[in-house]
């Protein structure tokens, strides 16, 4: 009785992953719809639906710097069936500024990486600094008069701004904002000096010559604004920040299912038309290489022993996330 119930057992674990996915797979998205990771998982999650089978429906759990969706899905049931369209924010930084009670790290499986979003540096029209060099000049002659636009503490502007200070060796304040548009907006008025804010928000204004462009923070120059150089080419080498996203799984999520999901995403990526619609967003897309589950567990080992220590150092914290319903 006891090989056939195991007989039985394992025929019944080989169908279930044969099925896979036998019901709609939902996304957490751990910040408010309408975001850079919301969008971006909407536009695969269509192409992904056809590969495979059934619908991608996402979920938008917003909170403590994304923490408060990342937990759930660490807690969820490891069958492939929920899944996380987590960050650079969500699986490096918060776990340096949080009390989380999931491991960033451990308690997932990752899966691929879909695209990342570098920084500019950007600052008000009326400045007189026309490259990245006369910038820092210029910070450094106004020491304590000169601001600089951030949305929080522990937030990748606030991480980017605190790099920043720590290169340079300015010593500039932050003014503190609780969003993005808001910030933005001021610079555009001039009521604060500059930021280092995502290629997405910051590009508009620029291409519309309400504000300057000094650098993008990637080691490349972006498709969408070939004429803005990189902080290497401008004379910060090295200041490499961007919001990087990718696909995770709950810990002990069967590797089967991660395969098939993880091709879902090779497909969209692959499509000219997926492709077209993210670079038009500012998205960089990942090579092939880079969209292996293994290359992700790479990048986020490489990128938690580079920025920890740095936000650490900085004392950087935020108040502990709420309790999870």
């Amino acid at each position: 009785m006891l090989l056939v119930a195991l007989s039985v057992a394992g025929l019944s674990l080989e169908t279930a992953a044969q099925t896979y996915p036998s019901r709609p797979v939902t996304v957490v998205v751990p910040f408010p719809a309408g975001g850079p990771s919301d969008t971006l998982v909407r536009i695969l999650g269509e192409h992904m639906r056809g590969t495979l089978g059934q619908p991608i429906v996402v979920e938008n759990v917003a909170g403590a710097s994304g923490s408060i969706g990342a937990g759930r899905v660490a807690r969820a049931e490891p069958d492939g069936h929920t899944l996380i369209l987590g960050s650079w924010v969500t699986h490096v930084v918060n776990a340096a500024v949080y009390p989380l009670k999931y491991n960033v790290v451990d308690d997932f499986e990752p899966v691929s990486l879909v695209g990342t979003n570098p920084l500019l540096i950007v600052s008000k029209n009326s400045l007189p600094a026309n490259d990245l060099k006369g910038l820092i000049a210029w910070l450094k002659a106004n020491g304590d008069k000169a601001t600089q636009g951030i949305t929080g503490a522990g937030t990748a502007l606030h991480i980017a701004g605190v790099s920043f200070k720590k290169e340079t060796g300015t010593t500039h304040p932050f003014v503190s904002y609780k969003g993005g548009a808001p910030a933005i907006q001021d610079l555009v008025a001039g009521q604060i000096d500059f930021m280092i804010d995502i290629a997405a928000n910051a590009l508009p204004q620029v291409k519309a010559g309400n504000l300057k462009a000094y650098a993008v923070t990637s080691k490349e120059r972006m498709g969408a604004a070939p004429d803005i150089p990189t902080v290497d080419e401008a004379g910060l080498p090295g200041l490499h920040v961007s919001i990087w996203y990718a696909l995770w799984a709950p810990k002990g999520t069967p590797k089967d299912a991660v395969s098939k999901v993880n091709g879902a995403v090779v497909g969209a990526l692959a499509d000219a038309g997926v492709r077209k619609r993210l670079a038009e967003l500012g998205f960089e897309l990942p090579s092939r290489e880079e969209q292996a589950p293994e290359a992700l567990a790479a990048r986020q080992k490489a990128e938690v022993e580079r920025w920890w220590p740095i936000i650490k150092a900085a004392d950087i914290k935020a108040e502990p996330p709420p309790a999870a319903k």
